[in-house]
């Protein structure tokens, strides 16, 4: 069975950690989903938790050096 698109139609990227604020890829990742095996889709989607906590912790740090 195909792994679908974690795509929820917000993309934006943010600009420190290259992920999309909607589905917490990388524009590769996007690009490339319809390639890739799925096997890698499973790799990224388990990542997601990292990558959302990453992209909230980072406007927190910049706030910090201001």
């Amino acid at each position: 069975m195909t792994v679908k698109s974690p795509c929820i139609d917000v993309c934006a990227i943010d600009g420190k950690t290259g992920f999309c604020t909607g589905c917490f890829r990388t524009r590769e990742e996007i690009r490339d989903w319809k390639k890739m095996t799925d096997h890698r889709r499973h790799e990224i989607l388990n990542e997601k938790s990292r990558r959302r906590a990453k992209v909230k912790r980072e406007p927190q740090i910049a706030k910090l050096k201001s």
